[in-house]
């Protein structure tokens, strides 16, 4: 991990974190303040940024790859909640709220880069900047109701319709995450995704 003024890309970090959905309308003046908190992570494939049931949380902000919001139970079975890539976000806000652990896990799927900062000093930059804060807040409920929108999904959906609504929805993702975690997201066999594509389904 490396701050961004000494990192050796940080011109494209800087531009890559100005195109974020939540930091893109920020103030020169915002977003230089912003920066002293922020430090750069390179993350390998299956890299957990966050561990289920903690309570230490940071604030991601991602630049390049994808990652994935999962859950487990404590028999090992995982459910995918979510991916996130480029232009992204991901976050433990509501667990940081309500003072609880976090509820799921933050892993990346791919090689990926992010930047982050501890959650507290994110929440603290917000109380200064109501404007981010706002938009932060819109964020996080587009992102709860993208998940209750998918869970509803697997089940009133057929194997093919969600196939096809994952494709509808996010077409930039489908060639970039593995097989395995696609058809895990969708409650799919990885057997059952490979044959809807061989008979043309999808």
């Amino acid at each position: 991990m490396t701050n961004i003024e000494n990192h050796p890309e940080k011109n494209i970090i800087r531009v890559q974190l100005r195109q974020n959905n939540v930091l893109k309308g920020m103030s020169a003046a915002s977003f230089e303040e912003l920066e002293r908190h922020l430090t750069v992570v390179e993350c390998h494939k299956g890299d957990y940024l966050l561990h289920q049931g903690v309570h230490e949380m940071e604030q991601y902000f991602i630049l390049d790859g994808v990652l994935k919001r999962v859950v487990a139970n404590p028999q090992g079975k995982e459910m995918i909640l979510r991916f996130a890539a480029e232009r992204e976000i991901e976050t433990s806000y509501a667990a940081w709220s309500l003072k609880t652990p976090t509820p799921y896990s933050i892993v990346s799927v791919t090689k990926a880069r992010v930047v982050k900062l501890p959650l507290p000093e994110w929440i603290a930059f917000l109380e200064r900047h109501p404007e981010e804060k706002h938009l932060f807040e819109l964020c996080v409920m587009h992102i709860m109701s993208e998940i209750m929108a998918h869970t509803i999904t697997l089940h009133l959906l057929d194997a093919p319709g969600r196939v096809h609504r994952f494709l509808r929805k996010h077409p930039e993702l489908f060639d970039r995450i593995p097989k395995k975690e696609l058809a895990a997201y969708l409650n799919l066999s990885a057997e059952t995704l490979s044959r809807l594509k061989q008979r043309g389904k999808i």
